[in-house]
């Protein structure tokens, strides 16, 4: 189990274990537009919608997960979290979800697959939740060209060197870029993660920024100390 400030999250059952990317992405997440409706593609654990919970008011959070697995258990942490009643996942693929939508969402959230290298491990169960076959970016953005309300944002985390091609994904779907974030583990390693939010109107002033996470092994930036402290029990 791992235990945050105001939540548990139990990651027995799921072959993705909470990890930094995820709490980079609900931690950071824009919600200055207070979103009254919320949808996580790809749950795992459920940590984003969780995290997501504790930051808005939303009264609609609605999580999406394929494997049998990593639903049952969001299901189990949505239950045990103080926010049980706004929290809810669906047990399906996004193509299938997509297929006859009921609902637009004010924000958009996903921690997609990433690996789209032709390599495969013996795990199927990692392989669905690591690779991108299983979600491919293409559909992503579909989902939320049709999903996202008006004024909605839709945001992610990918891995730098797939950033590029995003942005030109989400541009053909009249999906723009509102605010960057480049992730670095230290001062000197490279950019190894892009957070990306998206809107449906075009600004010109985008903003861009980088944070680092570590000074030295386990000794945090103030910058990443101050974005997840809510959560943390050690920050």
């Amino acid at each position: 189990m791992f235990s945050f400030k105001q939540f548990s999250v139990q990651q027995d059952k799921t072959a993705m274990k909470v990890g930094t990317d995820g709490v980079l992405l609900g931690a950071w997440t824009p919600i200055n537009h207070s979103p009254f409706s919320v949808l996580d593609i790809g749950a795992g654990t459920g940590i984003i919608a969780l995290m997501l919970a504790q930051r808005t008011h939303a009264e609609q959070i609605d999580a999406l997960e394929i494997d049998e697995d990593a639903y049952e258990q969001a299901v189990e942490n949505f239950e045990n979290s103080p926010w049980g009643d706004r929290l809810f996942c669906f047990h399906a693929g996004l193509d299938e979800f997509i297929e006859e939508p009921e609902d637009e969402y004010d924000l958009i959230v996903s921690n997609p697959p990433f690996y789209s290298e032709d390599y495969k491990t013996e795990n199927d169960q990692r392989d669905l939740a690591r690779f991108q076959d299983a979600m491919p970016f293409e559909e992503l953005v579909e989902a939320a060209d049709l999903l996202l309300s008006e004024n909605g944002i839709f945001a992610l985390i990918l891995p730098f060197k797939e950033e590029e091609n995003f942005i030109a994904l989400a541009k053909e779907a009249e999906l723009y870029p509102t605010k960057i974030t480049r992730v670095k583990g230290n001062l000197t390693s490279p950019v190894k993660r892009s957070l990306l939010a998206f809107s449906r109107n075009q600004i010109q002033d985008i903003e861009i920024d980088e944070l680092i996470i570590e000074i030295d092994r386990h000794v945090y930036t103030p910058e990443y100390i101050e974005l997840t402290k809510d959560f943390y029990l050690k920050m």
